[in-house]
């Protein structure tokens, strides 16, 4: 093409195209080489620019003596480039002065139509060309030096430019959304204060929201934000009982429209600000989408749109962003999405696929039935770092009425799932959030960089499979990130898994951060053994535990009484008894030890299997038994140590026993013997536990009257004065039958430092010689009182002894000692005398 000819095409103006007189002046010094690249199969004679419809190709080298052209070659499948020579006798600072051409002129060709009635199209942008102004000449200089090729999604080997050999991507566009946080505020006041003003002219809107955007990128989120913020999308028109509104005059007036409403809105906003943008229609998993359903040969329901931004294709969609649809109450739900703005081609393509190829600007397309067999993946999917390790499509058929699906994650993340009946559509309104699983049909597991679920179906049938998560740190409700269907076959056979409301099984993903360091169980299903199961979990600080263990048949009052719990600084042990078969939930709470006023947090939930032998109701623990069993933190820091029982647990199959320990700060100390009362004894438990103190040790000794299990909780009083509080529990299963003894009834006389040796038993046999060896530290004169009184007599080892004849049974035995100078006897202990059967 001519240079003459060059010029009557594009209409340059007269004081610009008066330079251009003479072919022969085009070779002299100082010209500026323009060079318009035309593309044959997007647009004809186009002329692309950065920031607007015109490209400018090649180098404007300028200097004071001669301005230097080096035109480059045409993309292949491109016809030849025309040039136009625009020659500028003047110095460099004229050709670049607020005076020059550049920033003068807007030139467009002959039958460029009103701004109020243009459309983008192929054929007009063709024909448009935008001159820009001296800062962005000389921005398009340094940058196009490097342009090695150029091209559009026309051209099959080369989707979009290539600049620097690869693919720009959101992340090398921005660094997050945060910085267009001036530019949304903005957007959203400017929006506000239009609609009041009942401002519907897109000139007047496109001008008023871009005010204050410094560059091409901040103009196309104006737009954007604008779009998603003003427009809703119109329900009525969607589902056919109102009139579809799509251009943008009553796009704008009306404050909503359907895609085609968006997209052509963005395309004239766009186009006001003279960046490239192109409508593309396609298929999209949005509202109506059958999940899994073919697309073949189904026409396509959808428009978004590919903008032009330095050389490069990049896609968005305002109606996605702007909010979804609720089918079932027919309504919009405004919720801005800034995912769907310049999304990468890769992550866009799972849920929009254009009717042409080009436009998925993907090195390597997939075909329209792999999209339809993808797993559909929200913008939460990706937005949360997510990766799908399995299933690989979205139907997923059960192998021995199991299914299994797998996701990793970069971060912790916090996951649930949700299985219902299929329903056809796939978004039919239902809830975007959860905060909680309600489904007994599926074990989900997460670990440290995983999460697995393993679905197990009911009953023979298709089932939606919906997964929620969110990130650990958050606190807000998790969010749906992908969907399956599942079919099933045929069921599994297998007990009812009781519900987890805590979201999943094995450790929770915030578990380290509560002070769980470790478990010796992992997420899989536990096999109970002899109804009996251990847990422990090892802890990175000291901590408060609390146990909770579910079946679905069992009673909440029996449950507690399967559980006792061990709280030591750094480890936590659970005991568990499984009185009947099946699936059991064992969900464990923690806080921190010290921070009485923090609410308990669930670190994790077990999933047992007791298929086997089961235990019995009457060898379950105690009722109101502690939460502390046995030693550990809490005795620690009351000073008491070295016990003797270093467990919770304490069995004798002589029916007695002795617990002993040190009291380091000499604490008042109380003990208390309980059992399951199913029964009225004639004797009180308080009779058959004694305790001895000698120095700073403690001997608690128990003679249990039945075989069974017992608590024998221990109490100190920590502040003189103050109420005793719980140390510890200790459960004692007694598996002797032969009932054991009671102590004697013991006074408060008798005091640290006091040892019995004889009689060990408080109930003694009438009418026979009994012997008895005491220890009382102090004592001047120790006595035991009957029928008749007989003094003992202190040894060599300060040890009263002698021997005392019960009598028959009239009055009890009295152990009674003087101290000091006083001659009043005190009572040390009681010894009863058995009745004789006659007599009772």
């Amino acid at each position: 093409m001519s240079a003459k000819v060059a010029i009557q095409k594009f209409s340059f103006p007269s004081s610009c195209a008066a330079r251009l007189s003479h072919q022969d002046e085009l070779t002299q010094k100082g010209c500026v080489q323009v060079k318009v690249l035309e593309l044959s199969d997007l647009q004809a004679n186009r002329i692309l620019s950065k920031v607007g419809s015109v490209a400018v190709i090649g180098a404007l080298v300028h200097n004071e003596n001669q301005a230097k052209e080096s035109p480059k070659s045409p993309p292949a499948g491109d016809t030849a480039p025309a040039q136009v020579l625009v020659c500028a006798k003047a110095s460099k600072s004229a050709v670049f002065s607020r005076h020059s051409v550049f920033e003068k002129f807007t030139v467009e060709s002959e039958d460029q139509r009103p701004a109020a009635k243009r459309q983008l199209s192929s054929e007009s942008a063709a024909r448009t060309i935008t001159v820009v102004k001296k800062s962005a000449v000389r921005t398009e200089v340094e940058e196009h030096r490097h342009l090695k090729t150029k091209a559009h999604p026309g051209q099959r080997a080369t989707p979009y430019i290539v600049t620097g050999g690869k693919r720009r991507r959101r992340k090398d566009l921005f660094t997050n959304s945060e910085v267009f946080n001036r530019v949304n505020s903005h957007v959203i006041r400017a929006g506000v204060e239009l609609k009041e003003k009942c401002v519907y002219d897109v000139k007047t809107i496109v001008r008023s929201i871009t005010q204050g955007a410094r560059n091409e990128l901040e103009r196309l989120r104006a737009i954007w934000v604008w779009l998603c913020h003003n427009i809703e999308y119109d329900v009525s028109g969607y589902l056919g009982r109102s009139e579809k509104l799509s251009s943008p005059e009553e796009v704008i007036a009306a404050g909503r429209g359907v895609c085609c409403g968006y997209s052509s809105l963005c395309s004239e906003m766009c186009r006001e600000v003279g960046i490239e943008c192109q409508e593309v229609p396609g298929h999209s998993k949005g509202i109506g989408y059958l999940q899994g359903q073919s697309l073949e040969n189904v026409k396509s329901d959808h428009l978004w749109n590919s903008v032009l931004l330095d050389g490069q294709w990049f896609l968005l969609d305002a109606c996605w962003g702007a909010g979804r649809v609720d089918m079932e109450h027919e309504s919009f739900v405004k919720r801005f999405d800034d995912f769907y703005f310049l999304t990468d081609p890769e992550e866009f393509i799972e849920s929009h696929f254009p009717d042409e190829q080009r436009w998925q600007l993907l090195d390597t397309p997939i075909p329209l039935e792999e999209f339809g067999r993808r797993v559909f993946k929200t913008s939460a999917f990706f937005t949360t770092g997510l990766r799908l390790i399995q299933p690989h499509h979205s139907h997923i058929v059960t192998d021995d009425g199991e299914a299994n699906v797998s996701i990793g994650f970069p971060r912790p993340t916090t996951f649930t799932y949700e299985m219902t009946q299929h329903q056809d559509i796939l978004h039919s309104g239902v809830s975007e959030q959860k905060e909680s699983s309600n489904s007994s049909y599926g074990l989900l597991t997460v670990s440290h960089r995983s999460m697995k679920l393993k679905l197990l179906p009911p009953a023979t049938g298709v089932y939606d499979v919906k997964v929620f998560a969110r990130p650990e740190i958050a606190t807000t409700h998790l969010v749906w990130v992908c969907s399956f269907t599942v079919e099933c076959p045929v069921p599994r056979a297998m007990e009812e898994i009781p519900e987890n409301p805590f979201l999943s099984w094995g450790l929770q993903s915030v578990a380290g951060s509560l002070g769980v360091a470790g478990s010796s169980q992992d997420s899989k299903a536990a096999e109970v053994e002899e109804g009996v199961f251990v847990l422990t979990l090892k802890s990175s600080r000291p901590l408060m535990l609390l146990c909770e263990l579910v079946h679905p048949a069992l009673e909440a009052t029996v449950a507690k009484r399967c559980v006792a719990t061990q709280i030591q600084p750094d480890v936590l042990t659970c005991h568990v008894m499984c009185p009947l078969r099946g699936f059991y939930r064992l969900s464990v709470f923690v806080r921190d030890y010290e921070k009485t006023e923090v609410k308990f947090q669930n670190a994790a939930n077990f999933l047992l299997h007791c298929k086997g032998k089961v235990v019995s109701r009457d060898e379950l623990y105690p009722p109101n038994l502690g939460s502390a069993c046995g030693p550990g933190s809490r005795t620690i820091e009351a000073g008491l140590s070295k016990f003797s029982h270093t467990t919770a647990l304490v069995s004798t199959q002589q029916g007695k026993c002795n617990i002993t320990f040190h009291n380091q700060r000499d604490l008042e100390l109380h003990t208390v013997l309980s059992r399951e009362e199913n029964q009225t004894a004639a004797i009180p438990l308080s009779r058959h536990v004694f305790c001895t103190f000698t120095d700073s040790k403690v001997t608690v000794s128990a003679s249990l009257p039945d075989a069974g299990v017992y608590r024998l909780a221990l109490y100190a009083k920590i502040t003189p004065g103050g109420d005793f509080s719980p140390m510890c529990d200790f459960v004692v299963r007694n598996s002797c039958v032969q009932p054991g003894p009671p102590f004697p009834c013991v006074y408060s006389a008798w005091r640290k430092g006091c040892v019995l040796f004889e009689p060990r038993g408080g109930l003694l046999e009438p009418a026979t010689w009994v012997r008895f060896r005491v220890r009382v530290p102090g004592a001047q004169r120790v006595s035991v009182m009957g029928e008749t009184r007989t003094d003992l007599k202190m040894n060599k080892s300060r040890v009263w002894e002698g021997e005392v004849f019960s009598g028959n049974g009239l009055q009890p035995l009295k152990l009674a000692a003087t101290s000091g100078e006083s001659t009043d006897m005190a009572v040390l202990m009681i010894f009863d005398i058995k009745q004789v059967e006659g007599e009772q």
